[in-house]
């Protein structure tokens, strides 16, 4: 699985405008995902653009491990789901920490088209 693009943001609109540059550009929403330490800020920006959230579909069996971990331990696992190193993972998560919403494209050939 190759690394999906990242893009961090503090301004959802500009989050917004970004997923729709790239369905604009033939990205699937099912490429498109969006994560932050807020459940209800990350699921109100998916719904609000039609992207995904990393659920337990896309984690497999990891998901039955979340139930019982932490917030932080559950992003991580998550991010490592869809392609990035426990390091990586670390370190989204800390901006996390600090407010931020992250977007994470999988479809990183066509996302090469993309500013």
């Amino acid at each position: 699985m190759s690394r999906p693009l990242v893009r961090e943001y503090q301004n959802d609109e500009k989050l917004k405008a970004d997923i729709e540059e790239l369905s604009n550009i033939g990205i699937s929403k099912d490429a498109i995902y969006v994560l932050s330490h807020d459940d209800d800020r990350t699921e109100r920006v998916a719904d609000g653009v039609d992207a995904n959230t990393i659920d337990r579909k896309e984690m497999g069996l990891k998901s039955l491990k979340n139930v019982f971990s932490r917030k932080g331990d559950e992003l991580r696992n998550k991010m490592e789901e869809i392609g990035f190193s426990k390091e990586e993972a670390e370190r989204y998560e800390s901006e996390m920490d600090k407010g931020k919403i992250f977007m994470f494209v999988t479809d990183t050939d066509k996302v090469a088209q993309w500013k």
